[in-house]
């Protein structure tokens, strides 16, 4: 079982979006997927239909006194539109918890310890993190063998990234094993002088992080999350379908070398 996790410290950069439409090219290819939402706004689980502040068991059950076991894990777990997806959610109980980890031992590793439970239910899980470094994120970071960092190409998302880059190497300080990352291009236009010029700032700054895709600017990703499908059943040939689909062919190959 592979943990991808798509984080960011700034908010908006389609993090959500990476998630459902890789989970849903993986699931598309035959894969059982499993995705995490350890965001307290839980963009994640409404973009499913389910309601953050309704839900009475989700995610957050993780951090009680002890890591559930397999069996209550496994009953956490909601279905989702596509049958070989399933959603580990998100409450808005999550928002309480930097107050109540502080003191607490071993916080970090609590989805870490939960997916090796997890193991060989699922082929890959994808997290979805909050916009912020604190216990949420260093779970999720702690939790992958791979990163992937959205960055909407302009200014203020290019600025925000260095500190997203300054956390990644916090955390690699302490992580027995490099977190290795990838700089995800998103919202991308063509037409603007501003994503155009983002884009090749993030080339001159960055070389060895970047992906060799950009995600455009696509309305299709709207249409779908008003569906509450992944934007591949809507349409699969829809521009921003293909990016993450090269993106995606990308990765599985870097981790296939990795496995080698």
């Amino acid at each position: 079982m592979k943990v991808w996790s798509v984080a960011n410290q700034k908010g908006g950069v389609g993090k959500t979006t990476t998630v459902v439409t890789l989970a849903g090219l993986l699931a598309g290819a035959g894969h059982r997927v499993l995705v995490v939402d350890l965001d307290p706004h839980g963009s994640l689980t409404s973009y499913f239909r389910y309601d953050p502040d309704e839900l009475e068991h989700s995610v957050f059950e993780l951090f009680s006194e002890e890591v559930p076991d397999r069996n209550r894990l496994k009953s956490l777990l909601l279905s989702t539109s596509h049958e070989r997806i399933s959603l580990l959610p998100a409450s808005t109980a999550l928002a309480t918890l930097e107050r109540r980890a502080v003191g607490k031992e071993g916080m970090g590793l609590r989805v870490a310890r939960a997916l090796r439970r997890l193991d060989g239910e699922f082929d890959q899980v994808l997290i979805d993190s909050p916009p912020v470094l604190g216990v949420l994120m260093v779970n999720a970071l702690a939790a992958c063998e791979r990163l992937l960092v959205p960055v909407q190409t302009e200014y203020l998302a290019l600025k925000g990234l260095e500190r997203m880059v300054r956390s990644i190497a916090m955390i690699n300080r302490a992580r027995k094993r490099r977190l290795e990352y990838s700089l995800v291009p998103t919202f991308y236009d063509r037409r603007t002088q501003a994503s155009v010029n983002c884009l090749r700032e993030l080339h001159r700054q960055y070389p060895e992080q970047m992906a060799d895709v950009v995600v455009p600017v696509d309305t299709k990703f709207r249409n779908a999350s008003v569906q509450g499908v992944v934007p591949s059943a809507l349409d699969p040939s829809s521009r921003g379908v293909a990016a993450y689909a090269k993106l995606l062919r990308t990765l599985m190959a870097q981790q296939g070398r990795s496995e080698a």
